[in-house]
């Protein structure tokens, strides 16, 4: 696969980042270097080897997924230490455009 500087760029744009011309070559060199070394991880023979999921020998703990009330907070409490609220709920900025070309 070949990176481009039109790669980089369209990466960029869907992480809302914004790079001047000399980080778009540094950047589009490194993306081709890291691209390269994944395609030679292609041509090694793993024929009998076993997945590897886990490098340590552990088993992964879940707990249930259930709502917890805090002890002695309230919906009032939290709303006095968010920086923007509207309507009785906390605003956070747009991070996605419906209007934008995917």
């Amino acid at each position: 696969m070949e990176i481009t500087k039109d790669t980089i760029k369209h990466v960029a744009t869907l992480s809302r980042l914004a790079f001047n011309e000399e980080e778009l070559d540094k950047f589009t060199d490194q993306m081709g270097s890291i691209i390269n070394m994944a395609d030679q991880l292609s041509e090694v023979d793993t024929e009998g080897v076993e997945e590897t999921v886990q490098v340590v020998d552990r088993d992964t703990v879940f707990r249930e997924d259930k709502p917890e009330h805090w002890q002695g907070q309230n919906r009032e409490t939290l709303m006095a230490n968010v920086p923007e609220k509207a309507n009785g709920y906390i605003k956070v900025p747009v991070i996605i455009n419906k209007d934008e070309d995917e």
